[in-house]
């Protein structure tokens, strides 16, 4: 078990080094980020938004930047050689561990920047500040979920990054929905923990699923 974790964290190690020597998906996702909030605090103007609304806007551009920035955490191994060796000195269950690690933390962080963007950018009062950081947590963990099992299948394809969005996003509807819903009742007029047990249940379940299924097929994505 020892030998397993300290696997799992070497690859998660690896991930974060050469991020940030190269920073791809740091620069990515911020300037996606950035400029899409910016355009959308631009066409809204003075116009008054209602929360639903508000909260749709934020997941869009938190699932696009993440699918964006996310897409090359396998091509980047194939790009440079070091799949060889993650094959001779790890498990497949090693690799995924480790990859979902760092892409759960690159998402969470990404989902903190673009609340605090959202927040200063359209004067969005938050309500209930305690469900909205669990709603952004377990949002993280499901998408990292989704995403780090099908980069790794778009790896070994010929178009490869620009594949993920097409794919993730039919296998995150029931997620957007469940984030949107609990965003929307962190904001003013929500009605807070109360009314979104269905939704963090739903939140967690999906997790749940996502990352057990890719625990369970990982081994033949990256073994075949």
């Amino acid at each position: 078990m020892l030998r397993w974790l300290h696997g799992a964290w070497a690859v998660f190690e690896k991930d974060i080094k050469l991020e940030l020597r190269s920073r791809y998906a740091i620069n990515t996702m911020l300037l996606f980020v950035l400029s899409a909030l910016f355009l959308t605090a631009f066409a809204v103007g003075q116009e008054t938004l209602t929360p639903r609304i508000e909260s749709a806007l934020l997941w869009i551009v938190i699932v696009f930047a993440a699918a964006l920035g996310l897409g090359r955490s396998f091509v980047s191994e194939q790009e440079r050689g070091t799949v060889l060796l993650l094959l001779l000195h790890t498990q497949g269950g090693m690799v995924y561990a480790g990859k979902l690690l760092f892409n759960f933390l690159f998402v969470l962080g990404l989902n903190l920047l673009a609340v605090g963007t959202f927040v200063l950018l359209l004067g969005v009062q938050v309500m209930a500040p305690g469900l909205l950081l669990t709603t952004l947590v377990l949002g993280a963990l499901g998408l990292a979920g989704a995403t780090t099992l099908l980069a790794a299948i778009i790896a070994r394809t010929a178009t490869r990054g620009p594949l993920l969005p097409v794919l993730v996003f039919p296998m995150l509807i029931p997620l957007l929905l469940a984030v949107v819903t609990a965003t929307r009742h962190a904001l003013p007029d929500g009605l807070g923990w109360a009314a979104v047990g269905n939704e963090l249940l739903t939140l967690v379940g999906f997790a749940g699923v996502v990352i057990s299924a890719s625990i369970i097929l990982f081994d033949y994505v990256w073994y075949d």
